[in-house]
């Protein structure tokens, strides 16, 4: 990588030459963390061992930056090279000394109302890419932060925004759109990553003549829902782009939407140079849960049946865990990773669910589990090949979730079919768990105490740990295999980020967002 920084008094600058190339993406080299889950196959797994179990004890605070007018950042910054990139909700993107915390740079994006979160950069090239609360993909020069262009994604006046990283490919920047809650239609769009121009894009909701248009009834294809609000994956040697695909719309009255309502609920497989869709995975057909299929992507080559197979592991919001064969789509493996789950006895030969009749929204109200927050959400998971376990966030727990018509408004207004409420002293618990990978079988759970609420990703590395936040401030460090605490941290702010780490000049740093800060952790240092 050319990537070179020189420190100046007051900071520092990027060289005039940087750049991140295509094989430095697949290559994902442990100094950097060069995209939103790290590398391609988002298995959020870093070869880096500076800090390890026998250490660990010994993690400090680095450096905490602190961003004004922020409360719930969700960024995952992105590292090259020293110099760590991340995004906040108003449209800021900040450069940063990795090894200090001091600011580099700032950009701060003209136009739009902020009202969602954002979660990240995407690095190409030399240049830095975002989206946007008005639905636009920005690109920066890394360098200074100048602004370079913005490309439309979708018509913001319509109701949609952009809160997903992006993800960078060979000369492209794939990115995704929210919300279909209020009756629009997701997409998946591609730009040229030099200038904006738009390369190709995928409808998640087919119109007439397209395959899969049948599975909706009448016209509710029109506003059918099937968000991309989560970065997605990528095979380069398949060269394939897997993404997950949102709920129909309305979210809890299917009466309106008749059918399977593809390709919600998905996930999908394109090809990255075309958008063409090459297979599609249905989780849950006809989803009355608002159970999003976003939950991010896994990609392994491991052992299944007795030979090596490319495989595709997600834990679903639906309570299943699912491995599917990432070359075709074939279901291979599918079981529950909860214990809340009454909708479904379990999948069929095909990986389709078994639904036990009447539990779905009414007008008296349902009881359903999982909740419609789901047995896990957008926080981002991991998978350990020293361990071979895959490690996640999951969320016991029901709601009621109540049936009703609804009349759709263009614009953003809120198309959800009614709703869902808690149930009275049945609160939702967090638990950290580690699953076996080609399994799913449940191999050790941690139960964080005082949260009730989606929270935090996770992140493993070689040194044989597992860390992950919580809503109530904790961030903590876990032995891999037995999932005993051996280090934690208490930030005083709600942590709704996925840790990553990052090398340079020979020390390991470990960092999250928590509420308004950024903070980096080292090893405890005499000099420091």
């Amino acid at each position: 990588m050319k990537l070179a920084c020189l420190f100046l008094c007051a900071g520092m600058l990027l060289a005039e030459d940087s750049r991140v190339t295509f094989q430095d993406l697949k290559a994902a080299d442990a100094n950097n963390w060069l995209c939103y889950s790290g590398s391609y196959g988002s298995q959020r797994y870093s070869h880096l061992k500076q800090i390890n179990t026998s250490n660990v004890g010994s993690l400090v605070p680095a450096w905490i930056f602190h961003v004004t007018k922020e409360e719930r950042l969700e960024s995952v910054p992105i590292v090259v090279d020293g110099v760590m990139y991340f995004t906040q909700a108003v449209g800021v993107v900040y450069a940063i000394d990795g090894q200090s915390g001091r600011l580099i740079w700032s950009y701060r994006y003209p136009f739009g109302k902020p009202s969602w979160p954002n979660r990240g950069a995407a690095v190409y090239q030399n240049r830095i890419y975002f989206t946007t609360q008005d639905a636009y993909l920005v690109a920066l020069d890394a360098r200074t932060g100048s602004f370079l262009w913005r490309s439309k994604i979708a018509e913001a006046k319509d109701g949609y925004n952009a809160p997903a990283a992006p993800l960078a490919l060979n000369g492209k920047i794939v990115t995704g759109l929210a919300p279909g809650d209020f009756g629009m239609v997701g997409m998946l769009k591609a730009f040229d990553a030099a200038t904006g121009k738009e390369r190709w894009h995928w409808n998640a909701v087919p119109g007439p003549g397209e395959a899969g248009h049948s599975s909706w009834a009448g016209d509710s294809w029109k506003t059918g829902g099937g968000d991309t609000w989560l970065t997605g994956s990528y095979d380069p040697e398949l060269n394939l782009v897997y993404w997950g695909i949102g709920n129909p719309a309305p979210d809890f009255n299917g009466d309106v939407r008749e059918g399977d309502n593809l390709y919600t609920e998905c996930m999908v497989a394109l090809d990255a140079d075309t958008g063409k869709l090459k297979w599609f995975f249905q989780f849950t057909p006809h989803d009355t849960a608002d159970w999003d299929a976003v939950e991010i992507p896994v990609l392994v080559d491991h052992v299944f049946d007795g030979r090596m197979r490319k495989l595709l592991v997600q834990a679903y919001r639906n309570g299943f865990y699912y491995v599917l064969d990432r070359t075709n789509g074939k279901f291979l493996h599918g079981s529950p990773f909860v214990h809340s789950l009454n909708w479904a006895t379990g999948l069929t030969a095909e990986g389709r669910p078994i639904r036990v009749p009447g539990i779905e929204p009414s007008i008296q109200g349902t009881k359903v589990c999982p909740s419609c927050t789901g047995a896990t959400n957008w926080m981002s998971p991991a998978y350990d090949p020293d361990t071979g376990y895959f490690y996640l966030e999951a969320i016991e727990g029901c709601q009621t979730q109540i049936k009703a018509s609804q009349k759709f408004k263009p614009g953003g207004f809120p198309f959800n079919g009614s709703g869902a409420v808690n149930i009275p002293d049945e609160p939702l618990q967090v638990y950290i768990r580690a699953l076996e990978l080609t399994t799913g079988k449940l191999v050790w759970e941690y139960k964080v105490i005082g949260s009730h609420d989606y929270g935090a990703g996770v992140l493993a590395t070689a040194g044989g740990l597992l860390f992950a936040g919580s809503t109530e401030g904790s961030f903590m460090a876990f032995n891999a295999r037995t999932g005993k605490v051996v280090w934690h941290f208490n930030s005083g702010q709600r942590i709704s980020a996925s840790p990553m780490t990052y090398s340079f000049n020979g020390k390991q740093y470990v960092a999250i967002a928590a509420g308004s800060d950024v903070m980096a952790f080292r090893l405890f240092e005499k000099s420091q």
